[in-house]
């Protein structure tokens, strides 16, 4: 029998090529510009296996010298690679910035990141598991993926890197109660709160733009007004700033000391990055100076009103933590790249003096019956410190005469930075109301110094014991910093005077 025709099917035509997609080349991947990021995944990966696979007594060893050499290496990688020439530009088909500013707050979180990792490792007795430093540099690659971000999907998509594992380590607190699961908790609902936002905001900014770049120009003027608003908002969660503080007094109460230094270092330095990205290349339609100049004022006085009642040390560092987001926002007013190298000195200064402050307070402890030791802070308990420990009290000053913004330290130079950029671009207001809140900020400040110094030794002073020395590395760190970024703050001014920024084509 002769087969029959298939009917209409027999007529089809054959299948045509996919017109222009089948031309499409291969996207091409700059793995050398992100090696730094790179270098911190495969290290977090790596110790993730140790934690899987390693006998529990030399996890912590291994974790420090896998931690702490990725930290380092990524750091070469990053000087390498500001030696090279051809930026600013996008790699990765856009979706990344390759210019001065991503690669100076890659060093920005590198640098402030070793010290805190060197003060987890040492305070390994203070969490519930060991995989504290991996989850440390899972969060790390996410911000340095972050600060680079030149789309919004890799910049939502880095958000989440950084933001998942932090809400972890906020839990990881031994010997706290409940308060350590408060704080994750909070942390977690907020977080999760202001990344929908900002993902909302995204969402309008594509339908304005018709593009994921951050650079695309909006076709519709309302969308894209209220996506940058939208962003905006998870944006200045992410800093601390005022009405969006909430979470950070308790976080940082709540959670272990070393998540606690590297949170409120690292996590400011990568939002404030991505905050003077948007401000200089990605918000020019939007009327954002208004904006910035109120939160900053809002914030700058809250921040310092309320430190002065905290008889919490790690509490009193928090709501310090709030008015220095107000006076890095001074500096973002500005929106020129002068005022971004402002912010960058000021992120510099602030990163490492944190880590440090939080050192010492993770150093005053006290030992326990069971002979274990547990930190101290409770203000009242650290009166006659100076006398007691006055190389940790030396050390604390040190660092609270740099937040005050007291001559010959860093944050002298860093907020007169910030202040100058200010005033160029109009903000004489906002600086005058900027120095009255350092004046303010100066009396809680000098409550401390009083306490350690003045007061009459506490009932119950605690028996501080030897500072270790991976806690002393992460205090001489930041004394460094500050002593050196004081006296002489214009080599890396000048660094940062010239910042190249990607604005795209």
């Amino acid at each position: 029998m002769n087969p029959q025709p298939l009917g209409p099917l027999a007529a089809l035509p054959a299948p045509q090529p996919l017109g222009p997609l089948a031309a499409l080349p291969a996207p091409h991947i700059e793995y050398s510009q992100i090696a730094p990021a790179i270098i911190v995944f495969a290290a977090a990966i790596v110790g993730v296996l140790v934690e899987s696979f390693a006998p529990a007594g030399i996890r912590a060893k291994a974790h420090a010298v896998i931690g702490g050499g990725a930290v380092v290496a990524a750091l070469i990688a990053v000087a390498v690679l500001a030696d090279t020439g051809s930026r600013p530009r996008a790699v990765l088909a856009g979706s990344v910035a390759d210019d001065g500013l991503s690669l100076a707050l890659q060093g920005l979180l590198l640098i402030s990141t070793l010290p805190a990792l060197a003060l987890m490792v040492a305070r390994y007795d203070s969490l519930t598991h060991t995989e504290a430093v991996p989850l440390t540099l899972f969060a790390l690659g996410g911000m340095l993926a972050f600060v680079s971000a030149q789309d919004w999907l890799t910049l939502f998509v880095a958000l989440e890197v950084f933001s998942l594992p932090l809400y972890l380590l906020c839990a990881l607190a031994k010997r706290r109660g409940l308060l350590p699961l408060e704080a994750a908790l909070k942390y977690f609902l907020l977080g999760a709160f202001s990344s929908a936002i900002l993902l909302f905001g995204i969402a309008l900014r594509f339908a304005a733009t018709g593009s994921t770049s951050i650079t695309a120009a909006p076709q519709d003027a309302v969308l894209g007004t209220i996506g940058a608003a939208l962003i905006g908002v998870g944006l200045l969660f992410k800093v601390g700033a005022v009405p969006f503080h909430s979470w950070v007094p308790d976080v940082y109460q709540g959670a272990p000391t070393p998540v606690t230094a590297f949170m409120a270092a690292a996590t400011k330095i990568a939002a404030f990055g991505v905050l003077v990205r948007l401000t200089l290349v990605a918000f020019r339609d939007v009327p954002w100076r208004p904006v910035i100049a109120a939160v900053a004022v809002v914030t700058v006085l809250v921040g310092s009103v309320i430190a002065v009642t905290q008889n919490d040390v790690k509490r009193m560092l928090a709501y310090s933590a709030i008015a220095h987001t107000g006076f890095l926002l001074i500096g973002v007013f500005a929106g020129t790249v002068r005022g971004t190298g402002a912010v960058c000195f000021y992120l510099a200064v602030y990163g490492l003096s944190t880590v440090g402050a939080f050192a010492v307070a993770a150093a005053v402890r006290e030992t326990r019956p069971d002979g274990g030791t547990v930190e101290v802070s409770d203000l009242e308990r650290w009166a006659g410190l100076g006398r007691s420990r006055p190389l940790l009290a030396g050390a604390m000053a040190l660092f609270l005469l740099s937040f005050a913004g007291i001559p010959l330290t860093g944050g002298f130079t860093g907020k007169f930075a910030v202040f100058a950029a200010a005033a160029q671009q109009g903000g004489g207001g906002l600086v005058v109301v900027g120095v009255l809140a350092s004046a303010l900020a100066a009396v809680f400040y000098l409550r401390v110094l009083m306490t350690m110094y003045f007061a009459p030794a506490h009932e119950f002073a605690p028996d501080v014991p030897r500072v270790d020395p991976l806690t002393g590395f992460a205090i001489a760190l930041g004394i460094a910093a500050v002593l050196a970024l004081g006296v002489f703050p214009q080599p890396l001014l000048d660094l940062f005077a010239d910042l190249t920024v990607f604005r795209g084509r």
